[in-house]
């Protein structure tokens, strides 16, 4: 579970007794069956629940390990061609853009400093020299990102207020600040050059300097920049299958960047290592400087609250290359980043920021992890497609000399030796025998796509990284002994994959300290038969997949969510049974997911249908939760008490937040303390006037046909203090279509909205609801 649950707003500030309650809930019915009209003639308004614009679902399944690139950020307008890079490439590196002729782009992105210039804060007009030498002149508030594959970002400065390159050339030139130049006055000193001249005429068309334009200058450099393309990396090698790509080092490394330990792959996703989205990291500000929490980052460009402080995720590529780091410069070595990181973010530096990412969470690592992440972290590193500096422009103006970048520590890469290619075999698929005594590793780095890696009976002690698509894992089974993975409570994950086709079935997998098996970003993605216990914050946990069948598993014993699926389409749960977990079965962010035929009991809380905010996708819908027994969910919560999933308050059945359209029914629901079914907006579990990034209300839900019995039997909270006792359905108000057809049922409030209630009906019920809920409760 990701975030806030509906748990955490389960102590209300004030309580009131339960005969007030009872009244206002008959008020409420009765209200509800005269205000049909007043909707329509405007006395009571009624807001939908619509995303904000420009928000998407993400892109579940886009790849595996090698995974391409997405599609570059390209205008319709402005299609590269190679007269039009050549022409930005002397642009980029012609002082003529400033205003006083004396810088040029490469001045804070210098091709020898990672396209960055290594320094904390940028310094822009009147400065004299380059890199960190750089002086004199009026500094700036963020530290220089670098253009490596910016040809892919979604949006262009640390918070995004540029939409693609053009957009992102304009601002520097013409900002007071920065290069101080007037547009028409650099159109007029280009028309005075008969060189460029030729070349807009070249690149743009046009005849008598009609193409030397403004626009067309931002056209030729964002053209340029859409050639500084960083994807021949070691680990680009390593992903297409040169097995010795990488280092022994480097892979360690790679295996904890993809852990659920560091949980670095989760914003910084394969394969461009960087995110859409703006996240809350906490960053403190330099020492002596101005307070970080003076810079909003993304929320004072948009999305309010949600994203104040919020910067955007950048591109590891070339990440060894580009110190010092973070968006005020405040680290100067890879090292300092991860044991920021380490310590919780801004909350391990004494920043109180409650919309603080819930990915953010401490973490223990070893000098030794520490080397081997940050010896992967320099196998990004790709300088092959580096353009030259020309010797000189069209202008005459003196250009940015060439640069020997100081070392810092690791931040600088070090020499990767790598022997001679060598890649995986080419024949047809086998069947592999592992033995006890044997290592599962070693076979599998020897696999290619169709290969199917049987594993006799016995105890294995390791961390299988599978980087191959349409991989079989397969444990035997003789009499009642099984294949188990055991991480002895010392090693982190049991599996880590991010193939397409990826099957693991028949294995048991026990006593791993963070996750049991995760699979990244994988199509078709298969658990089938295996038992879990005691692997950390999850079981079985596909996140960023499209297709997912988790079939007949038995899962025990995890700190958060036994099964998870999350930000992920096309997904089948049945037939497994989750006891004595935090939670038993979270669908999270996900679309189309069947939940059918499980037995969820004795957990904390029994199955969650979730969308929250804060996720690569945005959307949460078309999910069915059918022929379930969710029984006796009534655990005590031994999450980690200083996480959101630690507040999730036993006696929990089923909880639908914000999701759409989900149906729930022919299930058997009983013996839960606090209550059977709840539907609630993520106002619940959210301070008052909070806004989110995704549909807030749920909608078009359907409870019905449900078997229910002996919930709510024993309340905790809200639910208690509201006098909600022996509740079956819970709804807090939130979306006027969900619907609830379960006679019989103990409900809260006394009427719940049905299918054949009029639509008008059923919004003024909504309404008049919510109304009195916020007044008088």
């Amino acid at each position: 579970m990701n975030d806030t649950s509906i748990a955490q707003n389960l102590t209300p500030a004030t309580s009131k007794s339960s005969w007030l309650t009872r009244l206002l809930l008959l008020a409420i019915g009765l209200l509800g069956l005269i205000a049909g009209g007043l909707i329509a003639i405007g006395i009571i308004p009624f807001t939908p629940d619509i995303p904000p614009a420009g928000l998407t679902n993400g892109n579940p399944g886009s790849g595996g390990l090698r995974r391409p690139f997405p599609a570059m950020n390209v205008r319709e307008s402005n299609p590269s061609t190679p007269e039009k890079a050549e022409l930005g490439r002397l642009l980029y590196f012609d002082p003529i853009l400033s205003g006083d002729n004396t810088q040029s782009c490469a001045t804070c992105h210098h091709p020898d400093l990672g396209f960055t210039d290594g320094r904390n804060i940028s310094m822009g007009v009147g400065g004299k020299g380059i890199g960190t030498a750089r002086t004199g002149g009026r500094e700036l508030t963020r530290n220089s990102p670098s253009i490596w594959n910016a040809a892919w970002f979604h949006r262009l400065f640390w918070d995004g207020r540029a939409i693609d390159l053009e957009d992102q050339a304009r601002n520097p030139i013409t900002s007071e600040d920065e290069m101080n130049q007037k547009p028409e006055d650099l159109v007029k000193e280009l028309k005075a050059i008969p060189a460029y001249v030729g070349m807009f005429e070249k690149a743009f068309g046009g005849s008598g300097a009609s193409a030397v334009t403004f626009d067309n200058v931002t056209n030729a450099i964002a053209a340029f920049e859409r050639t500084v393309i960083s994807n021949n990396s070691p680990f680009d090698r390593y992903a297409a299958g040169e097995t010795n790509a990488l280092t022994a080092e480097q892979r360690r490394g790679l295996t904890l960047f993809r852990s659920l330990k560091t949980r670095c792959f989760e914003c910084h996703g394969f394969p461009t290592f960087a995110n859409p989205d703006f996240k809350v990291i906490g960053v403190p500000p330099m020492p002596g400087r101005q307070s970080t929490l003076a810079d909003e980052g993304r929320g004072k460009i948009e999305g309010g609250d949600p994203y104040k402080f919020a910067f955007k995720v950048p591109t590891l590529r070339n990440v060894a290359l580009t110190p010092p780091y973070m968006h005020n410069g405040r680290f100067q070595t890879l090292e300092e980043v991860i044991d920021f990181y380490s310590l919780g973010g801004g909350q391990g530096f004494g920043l109180d920021l409650p919309n603080l990412d819930d990915k953010i969470r401490r973490f223990s690592i070893t000098q030794e992890e520490k080397k081997d992440l940050v010896a992967f972290l320099h196998s990004l590193t790709d300088e092959s497609k580096k353009p030259e500096i020309p010797a000189k422009v069209p202008s005459g103006l003196p250009v940015v000399p060439r640069i020997e970048p100081a070392a810092r520590g690791s931040a600088m890469p070090a020499p990767i030796a790598v022997a001679t290619s060598m890649s995986r075999p080419d024949r047809d698929p086998r069947t592999w025998r592992v033995k006890p005594g044997t290592s599962i590793q070693a076979t599998l780095d020897q696999t290619v796509p169709g290969d199917v890696i049987e594993i006799m009976p016995g105890t294995y002690h390791e961390m299988l990284l599978v980087d191959v698509d349409n991989i079989t894992i397969r444990g035997l089974k003789e009499k009642d002994q099984r294949a188990v993975l055991d991480g002895r409570n010392q090693l982190t994950d049991a599996v880590i994959t991010s193939s397409h086709n990826f099957t693991i079935e028949g294995l048991s997998i026990r006593d791993y300290v963070n996750n049991g098996i995760t699979v990244h970003g994988g199509m078709n993605a298969t658990f089938r038969d295996l038992v879990v216990h005691n692997t950390g914050l999850y079981g079985v946990y596909p996140v960023e997949c499209k297709g997912v069948l988790i079939e007949n598993c038995l899962v025990t014993g995890i700190r958060d969510a036994g099964i998870y699926v999350g930000q992920s389409r096309d997904i089948i749960v049945r037939n497994n049974e989750a006891h004595d977990n935090v939670t038993g079965i979270e669908i999270e962010n996900s679309v189309n997911a069947l939940v059918e035929n499980n037995y969820v009991h004795q957990n904390t809380g029994g199955i969650l249908v979730f969308l929250l905010p804060n996720n690569p996708s945005k959307v949460g819908s078309d999910s069915k939760v059918v022929r379930n027994r969710i029984i006796n969910n009534n655990h005590p919560n031994f999450g980690d008490a200083t996480a959101i999933v630690g507040r999730v308050v036993p006696g929990s059945g089923l909880i639908i937040m914000a999701a759409d359209r989900t149906e729930v029914t022919e299930n058997e629901i009983r013996g839960n303390d606090s209550f059977g079914v709840a539907v609630v907006g993520l106002a619940i579990a959210y301070p008052e006037g909070r806004t989110f990034d995704v549909g807030a209300i749920p909608e078009g839900n359907r409870i019905y046909g449900n078997k229910l019995k002996d919930n709510g039997r024993n309340p905790a909270g809200l639910v208690k203090e509201m006098g909600a006792i022996n509740i079956d359905l819970l709804w807090d108000g939130s979306g006027w279509d969900n619907t609830w057809n379960d006679p019989g049922a103990k409900t809260f409030p006394a009427l719940l909205p049905s299918d054949n209630w009029p639509g008008i009906a059923r919004k003024s019920y909504t309404r008049i609801f919510t109304f009195l809920r916020d007044r008088l409760l």
